[in-house]
């Protein structure tokens, strides 16, 4: 049995934000995402902004990388 995957408090505001400020979205941010979509108390604000991420991860806004981090 795998551990419940949670998110914390403010990560997903704050995935948004830095996703936005560097146009990537790293490894973390991917898990944090897929945290997001599995915590099933999200409220509609928060589905709204992990919506807003996967379009501009579609319509090429902001891109994909295999790095776990974006600090250097």
């Amino acid at each position: 049995m795998q551990p419940p995957v949670q998110l914390l408090q403010s990560a997903l505001g704050d995935l948004f934000a830095e996703a936005n400020a560097t146009g990537c979205l790293t490894l973390a941010d991917r898990y944090g995402l897929m945290a997001a979509i599995l915590d099933e108390s999200l409220s509609e604000e928060e589905r709204r902004c992990v919506d807003r991420l996967l379009r501009a991860v579609c319509r090429g806004r902001i891109k994909i990388v295999d790095e776990l981090s974006m600090i250097h």
